[in-house]
């Protein structure tokens, strides 16, 4: 359903040169190649932080070409300015202050680029952007992992599973995953064009098969899932419509009954143990840390640091060197307190209902991109760290859904509007002729 204020110009693709730096960014964001060259140990270093340098350079420059563009996304900018100030103010009860300190302007320039790709890329711009790069990196992974498989394959405890590009398994099957929704939403968004967006589609599942990630194979059955059922409603009509909201409805309370009733047999049917491989201890330790520091958490990006003392008693009581929550809710906790917590999920819970909102106006032109990829991305964060990541893929895509949902969306064409005006123009002055010389005439 289209906003009734949607005024903007209809969306067109940026120039070859700007979907190209665009890319080269976004393909950083993934930590693909640069990372396991530069520093192979994930160790940040000082020639890491170097290689960002152009990226922020680049980020301020297209911002300053896109500036009215952007400025049409206020409310996003507003939302960002509350992400850093939080994460900023954060120093100053910081465990670490250093780290924190840099950390945050890594996150404000990522969510700056974040915000401008929002604004830039309309409609389907931005997951054909997203396909394109995916399908680069998904050929370079698979040369990695038949040409150079000691770079491209765990020779380590998951030796023999694939991890392309990446330092480990987790990485490629997240990015994959990303990809693989965008390539199906381009290909619902327009069907006449099959051959790249099925074919990247392909190469990402294979991808992800590799990995032999669960979490990743269920994000992406999640988000491929989306994009068809949103397609079959769309070409169905309201009838499949209601049909197919009942259905999410009561698949969707099926399955949270199902999961409070029989979690352990559908955790062992998945090949994982009722603990998440000693996930659930590592939870029950960190709600320990926030019991202690509930309103501010210990610090921005500081929480797991190796002279960290809470993360130590963590790794005490569990046993092995803990290096995350492994969920992005209780990581955000341990950073940010609940305020953190509620800022993200109240930003998550806004672009959800708007882009569900606008999915027969805005949504059909990007083939229902935005809502699948927020849907996957908070299943993603239920094991993963992925929330207000300084530097990631996951959470820089978020920002930019969050950006597109605050932008009024524009009408399907104008040149279209334009065109009709123009007949409607000449089909009344033939009429009015027809009228002056008393003959009839065929419009």
């Amino acid at each position: 359903m289209s906003h009734p204020a949607d005024r903007l110009e209809p969306e067109s693709a940026p120039p070859w040169w700007e979907l190209l730096g665009a890319g080269v960014i976004l393909a950083l964001l993934t930590g693909a190649v640069i990372g396991p060259v530069f520093a192979p140990t994930q160790a940040e270093t000082p020639i890491l932080r170097l290689i960002w340098l152009p990226v922020y350079a680049w980020t301020v420059v297209m911002v300053g070409l896109r500036i009215k563009k952007i400025g049409s996304a206020w409310p996003a900018l507003i939302a960002l300015l509350m992400l850093v100030g939080l994460t900023f103010i954060s120093k100053y009860w910081s465990i670490d202050p250093s780290t924190t300190s840099r950390r945050v302007l890594a996150m404000a320039m990522s969510g700056t680029f974040a915000v401008y790709i929002g604004a830039v890329f309309r409609g389907p711009h931005l997951p054909r952007l997203l396909m394109h790069t995916g399908l680069v990196l998904g050929v370079g992974s698979l040369l990695f992992v038949f040409l150079l498989p000691r770079i491209g394959v765990h020779q380590d405890v998951n030796a023999g599973l694939w991890r392309g590009l990446w330092y480990e398994k987790n990485q490629m099957g997240i990015v994959m995953t990303a990809c693989a929704v965008a390539s199906a939403a381009v290909l619902a968004s327009d069907l006449r064009r099959w051959l790249i967006p099925l074919g990247t589609v392909g190469l990402s599942s294979l991808l992800v098969l590799g990995t032999q990630s669960k979490t990743s194979l269920l994000c992406l059955m999640l988000g491929l899932g989306l994009v068809g059922a949103l397609w079959a409603m769309r070409k169905g009509g309201p009838v499949l419509t209601i049909v197919g909201a009942w259905l999410a409805v009561v698949g969707g309370g099926g399955g949270v009954w199902l999961w409070n009733t029989q979690s352990a047999a559908i955790l062992e049917a998945l090949g994982k143990d009722p603990t998440l491989t000693g996930r659930t201890h590592i939870w029950a330790s960190l709600m320990r840390r926030v019991a202690e520091r509930p309103w501010t958490g210990y610090g921005y990006n500081a929480f797991w640091g190796k002279e960290s003392i809470p993360a130590m008693y963590v790794r005490r009581e569990t046993g092995w060197a803990v290096p995350s929550a492994h969920n992005g809710w209780i990581d955000l906790l341990v950073q940010l307190g609940w305020p953190g917590a509620v800022l993200v999920g109240s930003l998550m819970l806004i672009a959800a209902l708007v882009t569900l909102w606008r999915l027969d106006g805005a949504g059909a032109r990007e083939g229902g991109w935005g809502f699948a990829y927020l849907c996957v991305f908070f299943m993603l964060s239920l094991s993963e760290s992925v929330l207000m990541s300084h530097q990631s893929l996951p959470w820089t895509l978020v920002l930019a859904i969050f950006t597109r949902a605050m932008l009024p969306a524009p009408l399907p064409a104008r040149a279209p509007l334009a065109r009709r005006g123009r007949q409607a123009y000449v089909a009344g002055s033939r009429i009015a002729s027809s009228y002056a010389h008393g003959r009839p005439v065929l419009l």
